[in-house]
């Protein structure tokens, strides 16, 4: 699991907040006079009270460690879609490649300019020729498709549709060296001509599917469609998009990137039948991020031939942060919110726990033990708690690591374009770490309260 990996970096400030809340606990331990063995006895003794307690923290803790996984993994997808030494060009003013529009010839001009990478056998520029385009998908339970079933009573079943990214590719294995993308075993790239002529699963037909090759994210989730556990689809099977049926050849490897959500298939076939017959974006491999930094530069300012923009792929794609920045400021919000609960229900269990045990409390303060004592035996039990529930909340939190999910990547508002992808929650260990520390300070503060109560009770009253 990535929280073991070594190579993770753990933030500076994060460590320090860990280790000072842990040098805390030690330091009430070490200075506290009130044995520790009777303070964990009366875990023990009271332990529904104390599992409750517990599993507040751990409800807490995992629920943060889940919403922070879905985060981490939408940030470490658009970190590992761009190559540094790749340029991307779209047409002038185009904020994303949905918008762009090439032109043929100035396509082809563009690829040629200094810096871009040739093939030594044909002198051909290292270029992927691309048409994006975003699709409709309806889903089975849409009004209008075929598997559409309502029998007039009650309401119709809610429209069903998924947004499908579709890229029409000039060359597949051109596309494959420049994204540096493999495919799975088994596969292959779909054929000059792009279709192949199969049985269709419905009318038992021969007709023409258009040949693809499936990101391994969208291949899990079209394979979604055919039922539970049917898995994803593999190469050789047949999907459809609306009434069109499109035939499997290959899988990508999962690379973490936006590609693994992506449908490739012909350009020429692909572009005209959603309405785009023209390129919408241009990908050129250069040597290195150096040299795509020049290439995308020169393209920009000084290339005559067309109004063109241009930029090394990392840059494209590390805009297509605003969805997850929102995500971050939402998390952030019932982050704050759910910890002010648990520290209200820490609060109220612990002034139960004293209402309970304020004779214990007498006996204490008359055989010879303090005020402050009492304050850190209680706050004590607090944080035991604290770190107890916290990490069974980063256990069961941990689970989540691979799991997949939805969601749209884009600039944000006003940004333009984004993109529909299927991505992995990742787990790390800086994610475990914040869990322990709000789950920690979810006890001291919840806890330091009731002790303050308990330090302040008369020793003859209490023992009333």
């Amino acid at each position: 699991m990535p929280f073991l990996d070594s190579t993770v970096k753990v933030s500076e400030t994060l460590l320090l907040w860990f280790a000072g809340l842990l040098l805390l606990m030690a330091a009430l331990a070490i200075l506290g006079r009130v044995p520790l063995a009777y303070n964990l006895r009366n875990l023990l003794v009271r332990w529904r009270t104390s599992l409750l307690t517990a599993l507040a923290f751990t409800l807490v803790v995992c629920l943060l460690t889940v919403m922070m996984a879905f985060v981490n993994g939408m940030e470490k997808l658009t970190e590992q879609s761009g190559q540094p030494g790749n340029v991307i060009v779209f047409s002038d003013g185009a904020t994303d490649e949905s918008f762009s529009s090439l032109g043929f010839q100035d396509s082809a001009d563009v690829a040629r300019v200094d810096g871009v990478l040739r093939d030594p056998a044909t002198d051909e520029p290292r270029a992927s020729r691309e048409t994006y385009v975003i699709v409709t998908q309806p889903l089975d339970a849409t009004p209008g498709s075929k598997d559409f079933n309502w029998d007039g009573k009650g309401p119709p079943p809610k429209a069903r549709r998924r947004f499908l990214q579709v890229r029409g590719i000039e060359s597949p294995e051109m596309a494959g060296y420049v994204h540096k993308l493999e495919l799975s075993a088994g596969g292959r790239w779909f054929s000059e001509a792009g279709v192949s002529e199969v049985v269709d699963d419905k009318t038992g037909e021969k007709v023409s599917a258009i040949e693809a090759v499936l990101g391994s994210g969208i291949a899990q989730e079209l394979g979604g469609d055919r039922g539970p556990g049917a898995g994803p689809v593999k190469a050789g099977e047949t999907f459809r998009v609306g009434e069109r049926l499109w035939l499997c050849v290959g899988v990508l490897k999962m690379s973490g990137s936006t590609f693994d959500s992506e449908v490739w298939g012909k350009r020429a076939l692909v572009g005209p039948i959603y309405g785009k017959d023209q390129f919408t974006t241009l990908v050129l491999r250069t040597a290195d991020a150096e040299a795509a930094r020049k290439v995308a530069s020169y393209i920009k300012t000084d290339y005559k031939k067309a109004n063109l923009d241009a930029q090394v792929e990392t840059d494209y794609f590390g805009k297509l942060t605003g969805t997850t920045q929102q995500f971050t400021y939402a998390i952030s919000f019932v982050a704050v919110t759910m910890a002010i609960g648990g520290m209200f229900g820490i609060m109220n269990t612990m002034f139960a726990a004293i209402a309970q045990r304020t004779k214990d409390i007498g006996v204490l303060r008359i055989v010879g033990f303090a005020r402050n004592q009492v304050l850190i035996s209680f706050l004590l039990e607090s944080m035991v708690l604290a770190l107890v529930g916290g990490l069974m909340g980063c256990a069961i939190g941990s689970f989540a690591d691979g799991w997949t999910a939805k969601s749209i990547v884009s600039s944000g508002p006003g940004g333009g374009g984004g993109k529909f992808v299927v991505l992995q929650l990742d787990v790390d260990l800086e994610i475990m770490l914040t869990g322990l520390v709000i789950s920690l300070l979810m006890g001291l503060v919840g806890g330091l309260l009731p002790a303050l109560s308990a330090m302040r009770l008369r020793p003859l009253e209490s023992m009333r």
